[in-house]
């Protein structure tokens, strides 16, 4: 029977690599272009990502949608690394929503104190 590795394990190891194309361990030349370009660069590429997602999704580009999905998790554990943010601090958080509110999505807005 085939182990299937966890999201959690997936993007722990994706992280553990973009490390290594930080420190010249590992070559990756979109990586270090991406890591060089700074966090708004980073920023900019997750949101492309998410866009390309939702315009497929809109299309009902099942396999697009895959295959962009991929891309925004790349660019958001990037993103992730370059702030120092561990995939286990967003694990922990989504531990804390479903405790919170039964399941993990988005928490509600604070209501306007003015």
């Amino acid at each position: 029977m085939r182990v299937v590795d966890s999201m959690e394990d997936r993007l722990a190891r994706l992280s553990f690599a973009i490390s290594e194309v930080r420190t010249g361990a590992r070559a990756s030349p979109r990586t270090s272009r991406l890591l060089s370009g700074g966090v708004a660069k980073m920023a900019k590429k997750v949101v492309e990502e998410a866009t390309e997602v939702a315009v497929d999704a809109v299309q009902l580009r099942r396999a697009a949608v895959i295959s962009e999905s991929v891309d925004l998790f790349y660019n958001l554990a990037v993103l992730w690394h370059e702030l120092a943010i561990s995939p286990e601090e967003v694990w922990t958080e989504m531990d804390r929503r479903e405790r919170e509110l039964g399941m993990v999505e988005k928490l509600p807005k604070e209501p306007d104190l003015l």
